[in-house]
């Protein structure tokens, strides 16, 4: 496995590939972040290219984050790269990435980049979308695997992938997790004792929307109405800080655009999704199930 530091030195190892898949990642490696090296190993083949990144984005830290703090793990992450069949790890410094200040950069739609995530942390999404056209254009990749887990992340990438008319496809992973469904997230190294036993509690609650909207929308079902679905979410809400938690928001959601569903695709088959995001203490965690 080679390693690179360089904008230069990247596209020369390159050069001439007619298979490259892009894993960006911030570090700090898990099961997850492996699965994802995994998939673009089986869909570029023997012959193809699995470059993985590793970058700190700044940009999408917002004031009072956990930049400086997040773990910084490069030799332990190479290794398990290289067990995991990857090519080439792009590991550049921020002198690298950003040798002047980045003042051109992708501001997402409002419309998907300012609701949930985006609400909660402001301009996060800009910073997402600014390193990683960044990654695609240093790497030139034919295609990029994300996980689910961040879904609204997922889908500004493929939307922006899109309406900028980049040559690669963007494949969807699902969301690996631990024996317990916990999501896997590099940030679950944050939690302590207590809180590693009590994180599975969000996936469960959110299960629990799930299966409320599912039971409704089932032959024989007795049909949800907005307003119940508003007392279900509240009711996941309160589940939540009953236990400690400090939720941002427990709530369903069309998969297409992340808006609330209207009572007659709430009647229907228009694919759904619970989204929920919680600090328990100082960690916070992220979980979504489709419906």
């Amino acid at each position: 496995m080679r390693v690179e530091d360089t904008v230069a030195g990247l596209r020369a190892a390159l050069a001439g590939r007619r298979a490259v898949a892009l894993v960006p990642t911030m570090g700090n490696l898990h099961a997850g972040h492996l699965a994802l090296v995994d998939a673009a190993r089986a869909r570029v083949g023997a012959d193809g290219m699995v470059v993985a990144s590793i970058f700190v984005n700044r940009l999408q830290f917002g004031a009072g984050e956990d930049f400086d703090k997040y773990p910084r793990t490069f030799e332990r992450d190479c290794a398990l790269l290289r067990e995991h069949g990857c090519d080439l790890v792009f590991a550049p410094d921020e002198r690298q990435m950003y040798p002047e200040p980045q003042t051109f950069q992708v501001t997402p739609d409002p419309a998907l980049a300012s609701i949930l995530e985006g609400a909660v942390r402001p301009g996060h999404f800009t910073g997402m979308c600014t390193v990683v056209m960044k990654l695609f254009t240093i790497v030139a990749p034919h295609l990029a695997v994300f996980g689910r887990k961040d879904y609204q992340q997922l889908m500004l990438v493929r939307r922006m992938v899109d309406q900028f008319a980049l040559p690669l496809e963007i494949v969807a992973h699902d969301t690996v997790r631990e024996a317990d469904g916990l999501a896997m997230s590099s940030r679950n190294g944050y939690l302590d004792a207590a809180q590693r036993a009590e994180a599975p509690q969000m996936q469960r609650v959110l299960r629990g929307l799930v299966d409320a909207v599912r039971s409704a929308r089932a032959p024989g079902g007795t049909p949800i109405t907005r307003d119940a679905l508003a007392a279900l979410e509240q009711q996941a809400v309160d589940a939540l800080a009953a236990r400690g938690w400090t939720p941002d928001y427990l709530t369903v959601r069309r998969q297409r655009d992340l808006l609330a569903p209207t009572q007659a695709e709430l009647d229907g088959d228009t694919p759904l999704v619970a989204l929920a995001a919680a600090r328990i203490g100082t960690p916070r965690l992220l979980d979504n199930i489709e419906i």
